[in-house]
Formats: C-alpha cells, sequence, structure tokens
C-alpha cells in the first residue's frame, strides 16, 4: 500500500482496457477513494462502476466533470480524445491526470497546459514509466556518475501484428501508429537521460491508413550521446532498453518500461542486480505523485512537469512530420 495521508477522491473519464487497470491499481493506494465513472454510455459507466467499486456513474463526461465529490479525473479515452475531455474537466475546476500522450500535438498540449495554469487546477500526463521506482533510481544512478558520460540509449518496444484496418492503432481519426502509442516510451526514456536532442531523424513503413507501423529513430544530443529508437506494430520486439555510459552500462529487461529490475554494469566490479517487486501493474505509482501534489497544493509534478510534456510532444511532432502522419 503506498501511503499518501489524506483522502482524494478519483474520478475515471472513459471506462476501457488502461481505465481497467489503473482502476484496479487504485486499490493499492492509501486515501484514493474511488468516486466516479463516466462514459458516453450509462450503462457502460455502470458496468465499470460495479465492476471495480466506484461509488457513482455518470453517462456523460459533462456530469463527470461537474460532480462536486470528484478532486481529479484520470482522462482514459483514446489520443484524440484527450484534449477536449480534459479541458472539461479543467473548466469545471478538477485536477486531470491524462493518458499519454496527453494531446496529439504542441499546439492543442500547449493550449491545454494554459488552460490548466490559467484556472489554477493540477494537470499532469500520465507517462507512468517515470514514475517507476526501478526507472527513479536509474535516473539517480545516471546523474550521479555510475556509469560515466552517457554515450548511447537503446530502446525499442514493438506489439504483435499485424492489426486489423479497424483496428484503433490504424485509424488516424484515433490517433493510430507506433510513435505515439508506443514510441513514446523509448522518447521518454531518451529525454530523462539525454534532455532534449540536438538533432532527431526518424523513418518509418506506413500502413494504407497512412499511420506508421514500424519507426526508427536516431536522436543526436549536444554532449555527444546518441538515442538509438524504434517501435512497431507489427512484431513484438524484446522490449529492452541498454544505457551505455564511459564507464558502464544499465540494462532494462523485457518490459523496459514498467520494470521491476535492471542491472548495473560498471567496468572492472561484478553485474548488480537492482530489484524493486511490487503488486499490480505499476499505475498506483503516477496515481500516489497526483495525490502527493494535491495534498501539497502543487499544480504540476516534478516528476512530470509540463516542461517534459511539451518538450516530449514538440519531438514526436517533428517526427511525425518526418514520416509523412498526419491527424
Amino acid at each position: 500500500m503506498i501511503m499518501t495521508g489524506q483522502k482524494v477522491r478519483w474520478g475515471i473519464l472513459g471506462p476501457g482496457g488502461i481505465a481497467s487497470a489503473f482502476a484496479a491499481d487504485l486499490k493499492l493506494v492509501e486515501g484514493a477513494e474511488l468516486a466516479a465513472v463516466g462514459s458516453r454510455s450509462l450503462a457502460n459507466a455502470e458496468a465499470f462502476a460495479q465492476e471495480h467499486g466506484f461509488a457513482r456513474a455518470h453517462g456523460s463526461y459533462a456530469e463527470l466533470a461537474a460532480d462536486d465529490d470528484v478532486d481529479v479525473v484520470y482522462v482514459a479515452t483514446p489520443h484524440a480524445f484527450h484534449l477536449d475531455a480534459a479541458m472539461l474537466c479543467i473548466e469545471a475546476g478538477k485536477a486531470v491526470l491524462v493518458e499519454k500522450p496527453i494531446t496529439l500535438d504542441l499546439p492543442s498540449a500547449a493550449l491545454l497546459l494554459e488552460a490548466a495554469h490559467s484556472r489554477g487546477v493540477f494537470l499532469m500526463e500520465a507517462m507512468w514509466m517515470r514514475l517507476n521506482p526501478a526507472i527513479r533510481k536509474i535516473a539517480e544512478l545516471v546523474s550521479s556518475g555510475a556509469i560515466g558520460a552517457v554515450s548511447t540509449i537503446h530502446a525499442d518496444f514493438g506489439l504483435q501484428g499485424p492489426f486489423e484496418a479497424s483496428h484503433r492503432l490504424r485509424d488516424p481519426k484515433l490517433g493510430g501508429g507506433a510513435l505515439l502509442d508506443l514510441g513514446v516510451y523509448p522518447i521518454h526514456l531518451a529525454h530523462l537521460i539525454l534532455g532534449v536532442p540536438a538533432s532527431a531523424q526518424a523513418w518509418a513503413h506506413l500502413t494504407p491508413e497512412r499511420v506508421d507501423e514500424t519507426t526508427g529513430i536516431l536522436l543526436g544530443y549536444e554532449g555527444g550521446g546518441v538515442a538509438a529508437l524504434t517501435c512497431s506494430i507489427n512484431g513484438p520486439s524484446r522490449n529492452a532498453a541498454a544505457i551505455t555510459g564511459t564507464g558502464g552500462r544499465i540494462d532494462l529487461p523485457e518490459g523496459f518500461f514498467v520494470p521491476r529490475s535492471f542491472v548495473l554494469n560498471v567496468d572492472g566490479k561484478e553485474p548488480e542486480t537492482f530489484e524493486f517487486p511490487f503488486e499490480g501493474k505499476g499505475y498506483q505509482f503516477e496515481a500516489a505523485e497526483v495525490q502527493r501534489c494535491l495534498l501539497a497544493g502543487e499544480l504540476e509534478s516534478p516528476l512530470v512537469p509540463h516542461s517534459t510534456t511539451l518538450e516530449v510532444m514538440a519531438l514526436l511532432d517533428t517526427l511525425r512530420e518526418q514520416v509523412g502522419v498526419n491527424y
């Protein structure tokens, strides 16, 4: 159980698969109250509320946003609907956690963040990887110089395909493609370790619907580091990562985006394995950070700050333009 103190009343907007996983992990966070769920279908909202133990169900997003007994809303719709759904909640004065990517492009992301700022409400992109205990330890080790100056980052994320043309991953109207759904994880890892690249290049194979099926990304940094990243919806890769420095290497196993362990290899020493076992799927760590921020009166998280959201979204826009994907 993760300790955060007082009660925080959660609402979930969009009762799909990822919302189910998030709701299950909310039960691992002390002080998380499952208050309400909102869907465009009251029947779906009621079924979700009953399954996961939410107190109330609403048959519209607007009703959820207007619920006075909700402190924060987790927006779990497909990417293309994040902007409107999150804006609805912000305008109602609700704190918001928006599933990644926060929107489809930089202008809409900036619009959402400005709205939250002007209303004085908390907003965070749900990049759960950056809240993972193992990832946080890796960032600490790299920052302390444990592997020297970082020279390369390799990371890949691929799903077993092919997917049907009607699947959301191939639908441009839903923000389909490998980059926004999967590529954000390798990109966020590179950003966490090396920051904003000085150079970004990408190539992709597109589906008949003109979304990226398999994408290769090469990022270059002023300090000399290079990140080689891939993502695909047409085949299961290792889904692993490695961060190499002048004095060692950190290896992340399969599922690098939600690791429970990693191996530190330092020149001249035996490999050291760091273990971070936890229950659930790992969404509880971002929920706990949201609650910590709300109870502390913070409007953004220092672990997933607004600046990071904008920097990564700007990079995603650049890469999409290069590969010819337009929404």
